[in-house]
């Protein structure tokens, strides 16, 4: 079996308020939609994009939802859903860790909301059976509505977990709000790895794999089933974060990974855009030196679904 990367974005909302203000012949001339195209003609690019229902007002006064997207530009959606996915990812951006205790109903009726919008105005086809959840916790409810829905493949974090010790200085961000507020009995700690030291401590749900689980399958097509619910979760991560590695040091930290017969790489979609506090000019370049070295080291590109294939 040949090696096979994949590859998504987070936080996906923008590129479809763009589409509406702008109105372009083609949806790929929206900015990032474009680099996204060059890099399927030239590499054979394939991407999930993983997107927000609405914009957060935390930005702007200005809001925007996908059921003002426009369905004119469904065939061209349709037409490149082959190469181009679009998968649920949370209502807005923020709070952080939206799904960690939600309830049956919330999490079904909100999922259902997005998927029928996104078949409105993009087609069926494109709609992943995966789900990236926004800083991937989700409680066992809302697994369980999300299987009822038709999600198959969960991410998940992974590691040993500890209950919370009632110290909210021990959390980032207000993180200690949103893993009380109607807490689940499987709302946790783990300690994350990662470049980002300040989400050392961070959040777990249902959707979690100790170690010796994630070991079993780092750099597999395999996942782990889970038979109360009959879902199967999988750590989908196991390569670099574009906008958290710098340019000149993406080859190096992927040469790492690359002798795995699954690699999956991803980033998140405000640092292409000049008017974000963090924005970086070399997105593009960082997108296409990924490419360059999947290509270099003998990789095709696939979506993580069909891992329920091997």
């Amino acid at each position: 079996m040949s090696k096979k990367a994949y590859f998504y974005i987070d936080d996906v909302i923008w590129p479809f308020r763009d589409i509406m203000e702008e109105r372009p012949k083609s949806i790929f001339d929206q900015r990032l939609l474009k680099i996204l195209k060059e890099a399927h003609e030239i590499y054979g690019l394939k991407v999930t994009l993983n997107c927000f229902y609405r914009t957060d007002y935390s930005y702007s006064d200005y809001e925007f939802s996908l059921a003002e997207m426009t369905d004119v530009y469904k065939s061209e959606w349709e037409e490149n859903s082959d190469w181009l996915k679009l998968g649920y990812h949370a209502k807005q951006e923020f709070p952080d860790y939206p799904l960690i205790n939600v309830e049956y109903d919330d999490m079904k009726n909100e999922y259902m909301r997005f998927v029928k919008e996104v078949k409105r105005f993009a087609g069926e086809n494109i709609l992943m059976e995966s789900i990236n959840p926004h800083w991937w916790p989700v409680s066992k409810d809302g697994c369980r509505a999300l299987r009822d829905c038709g999600i198959k493949l969960f991410s998940c974090t992974y590691g040993t977990v500890k209950d919370y010790n009632g110290d909210p200085a021990s959390l980032p961000y207000g993180h200690a709000f949103r893993l009380m507020q109607n807490r689940k009995p499987e709302s946790m700690l783990f300690f994350r790895e990662g470049r980002d030291t300040a989400v050392s401590n961070s959040l777990c749900a249902y959707n979690h794999l100790n170690e010796d689980e994630a070991n079993e399958i780092h750099g597999t097509f395999k996942t782990i089933y889970n038979e109360e619910l009959g879902i199967h979760f999988k750590k989908f991560g196991n390569g670099i974060c574009l906008n958290t590695t710098p340019l000149d040091e993406i080859k190096k930290d992927m040469m790492t990974c690359v002798n795995s017969e699954y690699v999956c790489c991803a980033t998140h979609e405000q640092y292409a855009y000049p008017e974000y506090f963090a924005y970086q000019p070399e997105t593009k370049e960082k997108l296409f030196e990924m490419c360059r070295v999947f290509k270099e080291n003998g990789y095709e590109y696939f979506f993580v679904d069909e891992c329920l294939e091997f």
